[in-house]
């Protein structure tokens, strides 16, 4: 029996949200998708459950507490310094993708149009991280 990939996904926009969640369902093999609406939220759930993610989403512009500030309290976390954590956002600009990257981003995603876009994204991403183990 497989287990489920677990991911924390934080995200402000339901709809973002919705979308995320069917181009997860696209991909092969199994995922077991968390959301939370903020930066803020995300940290409450890593820090209370006892089952942590395999990978984390972080929407970069959120309310309370951005991805990068998230991303920072995150690698500060002994036992969530490993966990690969990806920025995901609309914004695209080289500033944003350094800063996330400098922070420890695991990668940065930029937002795409279609969801068929970001199905492919997100299974180069997986797979990508797989072969690196």
């Amino acid at each position: 029996m497989n287990v489920p990939i677990r991911c924390l996904i934080a995200e402000d926009d339901v709809d973002d949200q919705e979308i995320f969640s069917i181009a997860v369902s696209e991909l092969e093999g199994q995922y077991d998708c968390t959301y939370t609406l903020n930066g803020i939220e995300a940290l409450e759930r890593l820090t209370h459950d006892s089952l942590l993610p395999h990978y984390i989403f972080l929407d970069l512009n959120m309310p309370r507490m951005n991805g990068i500030q998230c991303l920072a309290e995150i690698k500060k976390q002994d036992r969530l310094s490993q966990t690969p954590v990806v920025i995901y956002s609309t914004s695209s600009g080289q500033s944003f993708i350094d800063d996330a990257l400098r922070h420890g981003a695991a990668t940065f995603i930029t937002k795409p149009s279609r969801i068929s876009d970001l199905v492919t994204i997100l299974n180069e991403f997986f797979i990508t991280q797989i072969n690196n183990k």
